[in-house]
Formats: structure tokens, sequence, C-alpha cells
């Protein structure tokens, strides 16, 4: 009886210690994915900041610009594109909206990105787009892959359409989570006028055939869960210009847009709880599974190692044997 249960224990073991690896190496890959449908909007605020009034075309003071960041999954252009990527995709259609104090449009830039669905590596496929201007991605946008390192990682900038490097810079505490905490500056570099304008009549092609020319620079932050690679906070220190040209009225530059932007606190409630329950669910596939099944393996292996030990023991008194029968004579 007790080798039996020995034999049944050591099955369970050898399951269990096959199971950790099958977890983390194989069910991790293809559980921890984003979503190919998933919608997602974010807000963000830059106060007292500088805005460039388009009937005046001079800068002045306002009390609040804000920003709308939406990111909506494209289901249908993710499964077409999966057959010939060969692998599982996400296509994110973004959109970028700033509207001054008056509730106005400032400039919106749409965005179509198309990225792996768990190691958020870019895939380029026709569509990959800024503005309606095609590009081709290197580097992350949005976010970083599940089970963020403390290293540099290339982050392409959507305005400039060009990735550098976006730099790790420690560890931190934010909101009861450890984050990391990463930082990229942008040098002024001259980029395209956004195809949307607060003023009708005024285009990009219009702009360019005054000589007037936009430049951008911005640092940007990013506080960022490693688990699930998710940003739970986000801020940059934005500055844009309009230089040369007859536009200014023969000034050198007018300051179009500075300000500090941040995330609005309500979402960063919002983000983080949804970053603790996703938290959960990846250390499950790549800890919680892996290192209790392969603990609970070696308790049962101990066990039926006892139980067989015990089943050889040798003081155990040997079992009875029948009495051979004696001859019989006639």
């Amino acid at each position: 009886m007790r080798r039996k249960a020995s034999l049944i224990l050591l099955a369970c073991a050898v399951f269990c210690a096959a199971l950790s690896p099958l977890t983390r190496w194989y069910a991790f890959p293809r559980l921890a994915r984003i979503p190919a449908n998933q919608y997602q909007d974010v807000v963000l605020e830059a106060k007292n900041a500088t805005l460039l009034d388009y009937g005046t075309m001079r800068a002045k003071k306002v009390p609040e610009v804000t920003i709308v960041q939406t990111l909506k999954g494209d289901v249908t252009a993710a499964e077409k594109i999966e057959k010939s990527a060969h692998r599982p995709v996400v296509v994110w259609n973004a959109l970028s909206y700033v509207q001054g104090p008056d509730g106005k449009m400032v400039s919106e830039v749409p965005e179509r990105y198309i990225f792996d669905a768990h190691s958020q590596a870019p895939v380029h496929a026709t569509g990959e787009m800024v503005d309606g201007d095609p590009v081709e991605r290197a580097g992350i946008e949005f976010k970083w892959p599940f089970l963020t390192q403390k290293r540099d990682y290339e982050y392409f900038d959507a305005q400039t359409r060009t990735t550098s490097p976006i730099h790790y810079r420690g560890t931190r505490e934010f909101h009861g989570l450890k984050v990391y905490y990463f930082e990229q500056t942008v040098p002024w570099t001259k980029v395209p006028m956004p195809k949307s304008m607060p003023v009708k009549g005024i285009t990009p092609q219009t702009v360019a055939k005054t000589g007037t020319t936009r430049w951008y620079t911005t640092v940007r932050r990013f506080w960022v869960e490693p688990v699930t690679g998710a940003p739970v906070y986000g801020e940059e220190i934005h500055q844009e210009e309009l230089r040369g040209g007859t536009l200014l009225g023969g000034r050198a530059k007018v300051t179009a847009f500075a300000g500090d932007v941040k995330m609005r606190e309500d979402y960063v409630e919002h983000t983080v709880a949804l970053v603790r329950h996703n938290r959960t669910l990846v250390l499950a596939l790549t800890s919680y599974v892996p290192w209790g099944s392969l603990t609970l393996g070696l308790l049962l292996l101990a066990l039926s190692l006892v139980l067989e030990a015990r089943a050889r023991r040798p003081g155990d008194p040997a079992p009875a044997r029948a009495a051979e029968p004696r001859p019989v004579s006639a």
C-alpha cells in the first residue's frame, strides 16, 4: 500500500515539476498579450501654459491646455496582418487631441501603431503612419514590454518621426507601486506642421509658402510598472516654436506652445488600479504558478521518498508462510 502511494506521489511530483517551466516559458508568451480590441483614453493637462493665438500670431498665457489621448484597437486589421506576420499583432488607432481653455481644437494628430501583442516590438505593415505620413517605427511607443528591465530602451517620438534612447533613471515608489523611472530629452528639431490647424485656411502647405517652420523640443518622463510594462504616470516639459518666414511679421520666432504636461489625477488613480489587477495576472504566470508548482513538486517528491523508504524498512516483520504439507504413507 505504501509503495503504491509512493508511486502516485512521484507521478504528481513529476507533473508539478514539468508544469513550472511550461507555465513560465510556454504559457506566459502565449497568454500575456495586449488584447486586440483594447480601448483606452487618458487626459493630460498643462497648467499656466503658453499658447499661440493664430488670429494675432502672438503667444499668450492661458490657464490650461488639455490633451486627450485615445488608443483604439482595430481587430479586423490585426487579424489581416497576423496572416502575413505569423505572430499575434495589435493595431492601435491613436489620436492626440489638443484643446485650449475655450474648448476649441488647437491641433489633432492621428497615428496608426502596429506591434507584437506580447513583446511590443513594432511590426511593419501597410497603414503604419503618423498624421497621415507613412513611417517605419523602431523601438517602443506608449508601452514598455512585459517584465521591463533596468536599462535604456529605444523610444519612438511621433513629432520628429525618429527613435532615440529613453534612459532608465532609477527605481521609485508611486502610489504604493514599485516603478522604474525613464527620461528622454528630444533636442530642438524641425518638425512638420499638423495637418489639422485651428484656423480655417491655414494648412501646412500655406505655412510652407511663407517660409515659416515649426520646431519642437521636449523632456519626456515615464513612471513604468515593470511587471506589466505599463506607464502609471507620464509628464512632458514641452515646447514648440514657429521660426522665420513672412507669417511672423519680421519676428525671428514665436512660441506656439510651452507647458508642463501632466496626467490628470483621476486618470492616474484609474490607471494604477488597472495596473495592479494586470500585475497580479502576469505574476501568476511568471512567478506564483512556476515557483509554487516547483515547490509543491519537491515536497511531493520528498514525501514519496519517505513512503518508499518506510515500505522497504528491514525491521518490519516478515509475512507468515503457509505450513508445508506432510507426506502421507499408505
